[in-house]
């Protein structure tokens, strides 16, 4: 599988029906950048992915990842008649973004086997994903592994995905022992021949803020220095916001990638 350019160059754009900017940093400890983000105005798509598997398989999982995504969402919009038109709501684009990230780990899944890496040892990435085709419309979530998607609205900040790690699992179990490392996966795009994303419609206000963020950033910061960060954020100030953000976890002791993707709604 070919290594496409990278996607994450840091840039305001308008999409969405808002105004979105990402950012992405490799921090002191890594010798480089795995992660990777997206925004795209056609198709109204915002993404993060975590890369696994050493830093070329990483790199490579999380950038052929958007790229694929992209392209199948894209072509979705052109050929689906009247599906994705303004006020055309539902199951269908949540079936469609289903179906783009079985197809997307279906093409990792084969590049690990053509590489004759069996299931489990390939490269892999995590994928969150904010897809809203209708500019007026709900925003369509989608998400694999533990990058994140946060909602600011009236000044309180929610988690909207659930990390899929064996820690998470064991906080919800109740575990009463040492709990597991944080950053070990249930599932991640790539090293399986399939994938139970996590999916759902989420209604948009005006004013809303969304953080689509990998864990380099949540692992170390709270919710509460995250929310300080994103209090009063602008339309022209996405970029400080960004940067606060990464720098926040750098201090907080982050040891990994760093990546931001803010999305400010209109209103």
């Amino acid at each position: 599988m070919a290594n496409p350019a990278p996607l994450s160059i840091p840039q305001y754009r308008a999409l969405a029906g808002g105004t979105a900017f990402g950012l992405t940093e490799t921090g002191p400890f890594r010798a480089a950048n795995e992660d990777n983000f997206l925004l795209a105005p056609q198709p109204g798509l915002l993404a993060v992915a975590d890369g696994m598997g050493g830093h070329a398989g990483g790199a490579t999982a999380s950038t052929e990842a958007l790229a694929l995504l992209h392209a199948f969402l894209a072509d979705a919009g052109h050929d689906a008649d009247d599906t994705f038109a303004p006020g055309a709501h539902g199951a269908a684009p949540l079936r469609t973004l289903a179906a783009a990230i079985a197809h997307v780990n279906a093409r990792l899944y084969q590049a690990n086997m053509a590489l004759g890496r069996p299931d489990g040892t390939g490269m892999g990435t995590t994928l969150t994903v904010l897809w809203r085709p209708d500019p007026a419309g709900p925003a369509y979530v989608g998400h694999v592994g533990d990058s994140r998607l946060y909602l600011l609205r009236a000044g309180r900040l929610l988690q909207l995905t659930r990390d899929q790690t064996l820690y998470q699992q064991a906080l919800d179990a109740g575990s009463g022992g040492p709990l597991p490392s944080r950053n070990l996966l249930l599932q991640a795009l790539g090293p399986g021949p399939a994938v139970q994303p996590e999916l759902l419609a989420q209604p948009v206000a005006p004013g809303d803020l969304f953080l689509l963020c990998s864990d380099g950033l949540h692992g170390d910061s709270d919710d509460a220095a995250i929310a300080a960060i994103l209090a009063g954020a602008r339309d022209d100030d996405l970029h400080e916001r960004c940067a606060a953000l990464v720098a926040q976890a750098l201090r907080d002791g982050s040891r990994d990638n760093v990546t931001a993707v803010l999305l400010r709604c209109a209103g």
